[in-house]
Parts: C-alpha cells; sequence; structure tokens
C-alpha cells in the first residue's frame, strides 16, 4: 500500500508534471507531459518500458503511447470509474468532506488492485504446484493424476 502514501501529494498538477522530466513525448504531439498530468497520470517508466504512465487515483497503467494519443481519452475509455476523471473542480476547492470522500474512493482503488496482484499470483502458484505434483506422480508412481480443477 505504499503507493497509496507516495501518491498522495499528486492531486496537485504541479507535482504529477514533476514526474514527467524523462517523458519521451515533448513537442508537437497530444500526449506531452502537460496534457499527461492534467489527465491525472504520473510518469512510472520501468526498465523496459520509458513511457509507463499510471494515474495517481485509480492506478490504470497505460504504455505504448503514440504523439496523437490523447492521455484524457485514453484514460477515461479504460477507466470510467475513476474519480480523478469525475473530479468537478479544482482540487483546492474542496471541502473536507469532498476530499475525504475522494481519498475513500483512491484507497478502494489501491486495494482493488493490490487484491487483484495477489490473485493472480495465488493462480500462477497453484498451476506451478499443480505441474509439479502431477510430474512427481508420475515419475515416482507411474500413475497419471488429474490434479486440474
Amino acid at each position: 500500500m505504499e503507493v497509496l502514501h507516495q501518491y498522495r501529494e499528486m492531486y496537485d498538477f504541479s507535482n504529477r508534471l514533476k514526474t514527467f522530466g524523462d517523458w519521451p513525448f515533448v513537442e508537437n504531439c497530444m500526449c506531452t507531459p502537460e496534457n499527461m498530468a492534467k489527465a491525472g497520470f504520473v510518469h512510472s517508466p520501468t526498465m523496459n518500458e520509458p513511457d509507463v504512465a499510471r494515474c495517481f487515483f485509480c492506478l490504470i497503467e497505460l504504455e505504448g503511447w503514440e504523439p496523437d494519443d490523447d492521455p484524457w481519452h485514453e484514460h477515461s475509455k479504460r477507466s470510467a470509474a475513476c474519480g480523478f476523471l469525475g473530479l468537478q473542480k479544482d482540487f483546492r476547492a474542496l471541502t473536507v468532506e469532498e476530499f475525504l470522500k475522494l481519498e475513500l474512493e483512491r484507497f478502494k482503488c489501491c486495494v482493488h488492485k493490490k487484491t487483484k496482484e495477489k490473485i493472480v499470483h495465488f493462480q500462477e502458484e497453484l498451476a506451478s504446484t499443480t505441474k509439479r505434483l502431477q510430474k512427481y506422480f508420475d515419475a515416482e508412481h507411474g500413475c497419471v493424476v488429474d490434479l486440474e480443477p
């Protein structure tokens, strides 16, 4: 849940914009650092993918950006339920109650993402263990055991 704390300051446009120091698209395109930050993205490059951008709010990650990609459009078509996209006023104009509701929604997004990651990891481990057990029974006992669910 480190990302929950780490991205708390990303409600502010200038903080998001600062993350795009090494962004590959700077001029004559739709996905400039300014447009990316306006759409809620922070730059989260990896060794293999220098153009990964993640929404600080819903945590959706998008990569493979093209110069004509509109960040707001790409974000909204892949994450229609993002609370940041639905924000009707500047962050600084939010009431405490509105901010707390947004933070609750952001927390839910984070928990949902982490839960999905854990489920995928569990499924991978289950498949790996199943294969190892099948090999063991085949090699040790000369029998085929169907361990698939």
